[in-house]
């Protein structure tokens, strides 16, 4: 199963209000590191399963959503538990770089 695709119709449900954590990487089409990141954040939903949940915003499609979060530079990656953000990086990471900042084994 690859990432879900969030938006702001299922941002509530599926993010803040959600009982494990969610990995959610700010995206776009045209954007080269963003697609090099992309394989990885599906290989990470497949291996995660039911300990947490990861989504992809497209940015472009979501700029409510994309203000939410203050993004200004893509790839972002953001980290919500409890309805909280508890961790924000920007840029291209390693898969152990992502999985660690998402903190489930």
């Amino acid at each position: 199963m690859s990432a879900m695709h969030i938006t702001k119709e299922n941002f509530e449900k599926e993010v803040i209000k959600s009982n494990v954590p969610v990995l959610l990487d700010f995206w776009a089409p045209w954007c080269g590191p963003c697609r090099m990141v992309s394989p990885i954040i599906d290989e990470l939903s497949e291996e995660v399963g039911d300990k947490a949940k990861v989504g992809k915003v497209n940015v472009d499609e979501e700029r409510e959503l994309a203000e939410m979060f203050q993004v200004m530079s893509i790839p972002t990656l953001a980290v919500v538990k409890g309805g909280r953000v508890t961790a924000i990086e920007v840029g291209a990471r390693s898969k152990e770089d992502i999985k660690n900042l998402l903190s489930v084994q």
